[in-house]
């Protein structure tokens, strides 16, 4: 499964910037944002339907 990752504005909270990500990755992602302070919007991605 696939993540979209949304880094978000310190003042307003807006969305910043946004990557996608794969589940095994999330988990670094968000320990990296906490030890900083960083807010982030974790979502699943879209995939394509087949």
């Amino acid at each position: 499964m696939r993540f979209e990752i949304m880094r978000l504005d310190d003042v307003d909270g807006t969305p910043v910037d946004s990557t996608v990500v794969d589940a095994a990755s999330v988990n670094r992602i968000v320990q990296q944002a906490a030890a900083v302070g960083q807010r982030l919007w974790i979502r699943p991605a879209d995939t394509p339907a087949s």
